[in-house]
């Protein structure tokens, strides 16, 4: 009896040892981009990306190191402000998340970069488009996007090769991705053979560009160009219109969203604006991003604005890397992360160069009809 008392409570203690053995490894991605003030709704897109991401994997079931898991997205919000975006990264790090994904701005990446730096935590922004993002030297520093060089220069360019324009105007918000943009655009205006005849400044927060605007209407410009981001582009957009300015509008992919129509209230006419995003897909991969779309749609009942793909495959190429190594410990996967190459997104093929930047980053040019955001096409 009491040789089958033993045997009972040691079989007990097997299988709760097992099941104890079994349990999930949770593994926590951070994730860090305005949910509130102006540009929320493109930090709310960008969050829903991440989700989309994270229930997916967890769905699938991932093995890690012969170990199942479950991720836990652990969401910041920064308000694109640099202070409040340093103090989310250091509330990440102090929670021990084994990588994040952001920010959304380039102000607010660039400081944070540092604290993550300094942790040994991989960093992956998926809309951080300043060069200096990954001239710093940080070995954690990593974007799924291509720079404000690319960027800016393809618009410069298109601006006067393709849009033909003559007396080009110049208007940046004087965030670091605002001001980025806006002097690489004026550089390739300048080697294109086309000239500049203004270049104003406002701020993120700006709502009446009243006198820049005047000031800007007695040198005619045939094409505005407006680094910043859509919340003060639509208020530009119709006290434009309210001003009989009737040049082409231009700007980077942060005036590049689904709301610019809805902001600028019904001003814009056809063809008017041209925007390009930091990233893009042709041919058979369209398919891919197209699904995205529609599945984004299905679970969110929202429409897609810029950036969710972009953070969806930054979550996932993370989690691959981790995979590939074996560990969710960022010094063990971090060497796998930065080798990544040929990975197939839905934004198109991810791989880094050695300073963390996406390798032959692809650009979309689009314009708008009807209200609707409408493809002209990939650059690379």
């Amino acid at each position: 009896m009491q040789f089958k008392l033993n045997l009972i409570v040691g079989a007990t203690a097997l299988v709760l040892g097992g099941s104890v053995y079994a349990q999930d490894m949770v593994v926590k991605i951070g994730h860090v981009a305005p949910t509130s003030g102006g540009i929320a709704h493109l930090g709310k897109d960008n969050e829903m990306g991440a989700r989309m991401a994270i229930d997916e994997l967890n769905a699938k079931g991932v093995t890690i190191g012969g170990k199942k898991v479950k991720f836990e997205l652990l969401a910041e919000d920064d308000a694109a402000d640099p202070k409040q975006g340093t103090a989310a990264a250091q509330k990440l790090v102090d929670s021990k998340v084994s990588g994040v994904v952001g920010h959304l701005n380039s102000g607010t990446s660039i400081p944070a970069s540092k604290i993550y730096s300094d942790a040994g935590i991989p960093q992956i922004s998926p809309s951080a488009t300043n060069p200096k993002f990954t001239r710093n030297g940080y070995k954690t520093t990593f974007r799924v996007v291509a720079d404000d060089v690319h960027l800016g220069g393809t618009l410069g360019r298109y601006a006067v090769k393709d849009l033909k324009g003559k007396s080009i105007a110049v208007i940046d918000d004087r965030t670091a991705y605002g001001q980025g943009v806006a002097d690489e655009f004026e550089k390739a205006v300048k080697a294109s053979g086309g000239a500049t005849v203004g270049r104003e400044f406002t701020n993120d927060k700006a709502t009446d560009f009243t006198a820049i605007l005047t000031s800007l209407k007695a040198k005619k410009p045939d094409v505005v160009f407006f680094g910043g981001m859509d919340a003060v582009a639509g208020p530009m957009l119709r006290q434009m219109k309210q001003l009989g300015i009737e040049a082409k509008f231009m700007g980077g992919d942060g005036i590049c969203s689904g709301e610019l129509p809805k902001l600028a209230a019904g001003t814009m006419g056809d063809g008017q604006v041209v925007c390009a995003e930091a990233g893009g897909v042709d041919g058979a991969a369209k398919k891919g991003l197209e699904d995205f779309k529609v599945a984004f749609k299905k679970k969110f009942n929202a429409d897609v604005q810029i950036y969710a793909p972009y953070v969806y495959d930054a979550v996932n190429v993370m989690v691959a890397a981790m995979v590939k190594a074996g560990s969710a410990e960022p010094a063990k996967y971090l060497p796998v992360l930065a080798k990544t190459d040929g990975y197939k997104g839905v934004t198109g093929t991810i791989g880094f160069d050695a300073k963390g930047d996406i390798k032959n980053g692809a650009l979309t040019l689009y314009t708008y009809k009807g209200g609707q955001r409408e493809q002209i096409a990939v650059v690379r």
